[in-house]
């Protein structure tokens, strides 16, 4: 019976933080403000572009924690992207000054209860894991003091000129039937290949590589890549819901070239609306499918060693 209360009360609080980070996105979104896509480059910002980092490890933040920690350097203005846990501040000589105010990151995992495994045991059967997400809280370096000098160090930019080749190196390195021509981007599911407008056909070169990481994130999801179910039919919740995982895996992929993410479809935001009001857990796995396909797409770009490792799996880096 407590094993049941016990199991019952962390379901609840399971509930209560999907609730928490969904109502956050929803109110974003219904204020134009896309959560994956950031002010970077103006004066709201004053940190540089780049994926959320822990600053005594080293580790990047992944899914769900990288659209809280951008949204908390925007909202707050620190002046970067690294992290650290009051202990972590600790060990490394410093400390968080007092007053400040940390932010929530959660670590998502499974488990497999005592009672399941003895039922499964006992049934002949495979135990059945179960999700949980535990929360944390984590400051940003500009809340600490007394690091190391080089701990609260920005992200250098990328060097000048060099976004373009590493997206072309990755799309050729892809092996993905990427096409140039035609008057709009798409992927082709049952052919199986991208399509995308010239250069010539954007307002701003950049937009090109932008919409072809977005193309490039829907062809990972085919049978052979990373399989997503990509059955959808245009309007309908599953087919929002793949765009969304699109929209962040790109915003992600940005992130880490150096690129600064743009929405490649907002109209779709609406529906985006309606698939989060329905579940309470849409953005949490939206955002973990992204990170792996952002993982993917960067395993292709040479000129960039490690960041196919960056994004990581769904769990805080501390």
């Amino acid at each position: 019976m407590q094993g049941r209360r016990i199991g019952a009360r962390a379901g609840e609080g399971r509930a209560s933080l999907y609730e928490e980070i969904t109502s956050k996105i929803i109110s974003e979104l219904e204020a134009g403000c896309v959560p994956w896509v950031q002010p970077w480059g103006t004066q709201a910002a004053k940190a540089q572009l780049a994926l959320p980092r822990n600053a005594a490890t080293g580790r990047p933040y992944s899914g769900i924690n990288v659209l809280i920690l951008w949204g908390a350097v925007i909202e707050r203005c620190f002046s970067g992207q690294s992290w650290l846990t009051f202990r972590q501040a600790l060990s490394l000589g410093g400390h968080v000054r007092k007053g400040e105010r940390g932010v929530t990151v959660v670590y998502a995992d499974r488990f497999v209860p005592t009672d399941e495994r003895q039922r499964a045991r006992e049934a002949g059967e495979e135990a059945q894991a179960i999700p949980f997400l535990k929360r944390f809280t984590i400051f940003n370096t500009d809340q600490c003091g007394a690091l190391p000098a080089d701990m609260a160090a920005a992200a250098p930019p990328p060097p000048q000129g060099a976004i373009a080749p590493v997206v072309e190196s990755l799309i050729a390195n892809s092996g993905v039937d990427f096409r140039i021509g035609g008057d709009r981007a798409f992927y082709a599911p049952v052919d199986d290949f991208v399509q995308v407008p010239p250069p010539a056909a954007f307002f701003e070169p950049i937009n090109w590589h932008r919409t072809a990481l977005h193309e490039l994130a829907h062809a990972s999801g085919h049978a052979s890549r990373l399989d997503r179910d990509l059955s959808g039919r245009f309007g309908s919740r599953k087919y929002a819901f793949e765009e969304l995982v699109a929209e962040i895996a790109s915003a992600f992929s940005c992130a880490a070239l150096g690129i600064v993410p743009t929405v490649r479809h907002a109209d779709y935001i609406g529906t985006w609306l309606d698939v989060l009001r329905e579940d309470n857990r849409a953005i949490v796995r939206a955002a973990s499918q992204a990170s792996r396909v952002a993982d993917y797409l960067l395993g292709f770009a040479p000129d960039v060693a490690g960041l196919a490792q960056a994004i990581g799996p769904d769990c805080a880096a501390a």
